[in-house]
């Protein structure tokens, strides 16, 4: 098929046609460093397939001119479909695949660095020693070992965060509308959302972004968290309320914030920004902050993860083309 992949970078390119030269695959893909949006998506061409990333927006107007180019899958190099419209897509015929799972342990253990930097102040150290300075004051931490770990999702990444924090000697609480046993097998237990929240001393989020974990965390889940608690989203930047975190911050509910993902990230991850000055007020604010640490979203960032998502991403594409449905489709129902 030829496939116009959106959004590229240097290493999609390589992974990406690593994976469409295995097994046979040979489909013609034209990579596009623009972003697909409505200025972007006649860029698209004669091609019966895109390729798009996270921060591609596909909303019904841009998924009309795809189809009119022809367009007739749309295959997500991502886990999350929440940029896509899918009753608009479904009414225009166009079939949506995904990269359901690729490198839980990639993203779990991010997760668990943040976590580890924040405490230990490993960030603020480091500049420190740059500068001569080695002194202690102001980088103590606490043992993990005890302490309580509060999951929200817990699907593949979350499963293996809740491993690793138990070999930690952490309690570990869960929070799953849709259970899973191997997560009581790993000696956790699954709570309530508020007890989760007014127990752990470290929340991380590791659930999808639907209507129902829009801003999950708010000024009422922070209200509800131990005072000091600490926060990680690698999950994605809408499962926190910015604006709440920040009076969060301010109060000192919340003691420590580590991100991966910001809800208005499109205008800043992936890209190089450093010789202009930051427009997002509140992404500003964050960075003002002594016990914020974020990552632009690299928590995915590994060689095993990269070569996951290419390979699926092209399997998709191989089995939409001979047998008319991709290996792992996003249905409308997926939006819960």
């Amino acid at each position: 098929m030829k496939v116009a992949v959106f959004n590229t970078k240097p290493y999609d390119r390589r992974f990406l046609t690593a994976a469409n030269t295995k097994d046979g695959d040979r489909h013609d893909l034209h990579f596009l460093e623009p972003r697909l949006g409505p200025d972007t998506a006649q860029l698209s061409g004669q091609a019966e397939a895109i390729c798009a990333f996270v921060n591609d927006g596909l909303d019904r107007s841009v998924l009309r001119m795809l189809k009119a180019n022809g367009v007739r899958l749309v295959a997500l190099r991502c886990a999350g479909f929440n940029n896509v419209d899918l009753m608009a897509a479904r009414d225009l015929g166009i079939a949506v695949a995904r990269v359901p799972a690729y490198s839980p342990a990639a993203v779990a253990e991010h997760t668990v660095a943040l976590i580890l930097s924040l405490n230990r102040k490993i960030h603020r150290a480091y500049a420190r020693v740059r500068e001569g300075n080695f002194a202690l004051e102001g980088l103590l931490g606490f043992d993990l070992k005890g302490r309580c770990i509060g999951i929200v999702g817990t699907g593949n990444i979350g499963l293996s965060v809740a491993g690793i924090m138990a070999g930690f000697g952490c309690r570990v609480l869960g929070f799953d509308p849709h259970p899973n046993p191997a997560f009581a097998a790993l000696g956790a237990r699954y709570v309530g959302l508020q007890e989760l929240l007014s127990q752990s001393d470290i929340v991380t989020l590791h659930c999808p972004l639907t209507p129902n974990t829009h801003h999950v965390i708010n000024a009422t889940a922070i209200a509800a968290m131990k005072p000091g608690v600490m926060l990680i989203n690698t999950g994605r930047g809408a499962l926190i309320d910015t604006r709440d975190v920040i009076q969060g911050l301010k109060s000192k509910t919340i003691g420590y914030l580590g991100l991966d993902v910001y809800e208005e990230e499109s205008e800043l991850f992936f890209e190089n920004l450093s010789g202009q000055i930051i427009q997002d007020d509140d992404f500003a604010r964050l960075l003002t902050f002594p016990n914020v640490l974020i990552t632009a979203h690299q928590a995915f960032f590994t060689q095993e993860a990269l070569t996951a998502i290419a390979e699926t991403t092209i399997r998709n594409i191989s089995q939409f083309e001979s047998a008319g449905e991709a290996a792992h489709p996003v249905a409308l129902e997926w939006r819960g």
